[in-house]
């Protein structure tokens, strides 16, 4: 039936104008640090669509007034969803799960020994997306569990997408996702469905993860931690954003705490008041 026969069809707008998507635009800085590029516009705009449809409303501008209105967090993370694009994968950038395994790993239970307490070791993967970087550091502790000698270890993943996190929550991957991981590794940490298409994390991984909704645009309510990743994600924000949350990872790092940057994060000059060890590792040694 064609949609003006239908008394409640809603017609789709055709594209963000430039004055609807600096708007746009800006909001999304304002409320994730992240600068959209204007060669983005049909690709923010596909995406505003799918909110558009949530609401019933037939234009962008009546839906920027619904997500201005006071009292829309929930509808803001929403939106913040789905403009953000999450990618990652298991043991992405391999030399730095090689590092966390055998020299960061051994680095803390030997610290430990001479401290009283034998205190957790904690580690954070900052915009951890859909699960991959958390489950593999868990992989990691896993596979490391004789050397740990009972020393327990806490992840935290988290992410401004609450899609993302639900997904990480329930860890269930498709084939595809795993095809890096190797053979024996896959098999120890996944349970594989009958038809072979769905890779699920298995139960003693999930409990080495928690996962929590946060903005890196803001503090971090939590304990100092051993291990801060941050990989892959700043190449999205421009300088000003990239300084703050650079300087809010630094707060809560522990001293003597490593931070695993990604190679293309830009950020290398804001890191002076930490050590380089590696390319892609700084020490907070103060």
């Amino acid at each position: 039936m064609p949609c003006d026969a239908l008394r409640n069809c809603v017609i789709e707008p055709e594209k963000l104008s430039r004055e609807q998507f600096d708007l746009f635009r800006d909001f999304i800085y304002r409320n994730s640090g992240i600068r959209v590029e204007v060669s983005k516009i049909t690709l923010v705009t596909n995406r505003i669509r799918r909110r558009l449809k949530a609401h019933g409303l037939s234009d962008f501008d009546a839906y920027y007034r619904l997500l201005t209105t006071t009292g829309r967090e929930t509808e803001i993370a929403s939106f913040l969803d789905a403009v953000t694009t999450n990618e990652t994968s298991f043991f992405r950038t391999p030399q730095h799960f090689t590092w966390f395994q055998d020299e960061f790993l051994p680095e803390c239970v030997a610290r430990g020994a001479k401290s009283a307490g034998r205190p957790p070791i904690r580690v954070w993967s900052a915009a951890c997306s859909t699960g991959q970087e958390p489950y593999s550091l868990a992989m990691c502790v896993q596979e490391s569990a004789l050397r740990l000698a009972g020393r327990k270890v806490n992840i935290l993943g988290t992410d401004i997408s609450a899609d993302a996190l639900r997904e990480a929550r329930e860890g269930i991957y498709k084939q595809r996702a795993v095809e890096d991981v190797d053979p024996q590794r896959r098999s120890r940490s996944f349970k594989i469905s009958a038809d072979g298409a769905t890779y699920s994390i298995r139960p003693h991984l999930k409990e080495l993860v928690e996962f929590q909704s946060h903005n890196l645009m803001t503090p971090l309510r939590a304990q100092l931690f051993d291990c801060i990743f941050i990989r892959n994600v700043l190449i999205y924000f421009d300088r000003a954003s990239k300084q703050r949350v650079v300087e809010l990872l630094i707060q809560s790092l522990a001293r003597d705490g490593y931070l695993v940057v990604g190679p293309s994060e830009g950020i290398y000059d804001m890191l002076a008041p930490l050590v380089k060890k590696k390319t892609f590792l700084y020490q907070k040694t103060l």
